[in-house]
């Protein structure tokens, strides 16, 4: 009887590993996270992009484009994901997802990020 449970043991060792990786949950997150991509408005990297361009009732053109959110703190992210806006869903994100966003974008960025810390710049 002990012989065949520790053929278990293994297996159960094993269990504690994540289906996916924090990165690949951030990526899913951020494609995908209640139906409609943050990537769509915010672009591939979290670099903005323009949603839709018009001509408003006075024949101006007018842009509305999805922010930068590549510099964004995480504090100001969670803030963000989880409060009303004129444009943005609220996706009722946890925390930890927004998290798993921050952290995936921080990483996709890592170059982009390393250049403003080296010159001191900000948005």
């Amino acid at each position: 009887m002990i012989k065949r449970l520790l053929v278990f043991v293994p297996l159960l060792l094993g269990a504690s590993e994540d289906f996916i990786t924090h990165d690949e949950y951030g990526q899913m997150l951020y494609t995908n996270p209640r139906g409609v991509s943050c990537s769509q408005c915010h672009g591939d990297k979290g670099e903005g992009r323009v949603i839709v361009t018009f001509k408003d009732v006075d024949g101006k053109k007018k842009v509305i484009k999805g922010s930068d959110i590549r510099q964004e703190n995480l504090s100001a992210m969670i803030s963000s994901v989880n409060s009303y806006h004129k444009i943005m869903p609220r996706y009722y994100l946890t925390d930890e997802e927004v998290k798993a966003i921050y952290d995936y974008l921080q990483k996709k960025n890592e170059k982009y990020l390393a250049k403003f810390k080296e010159s001191g710049s900000s948005k």
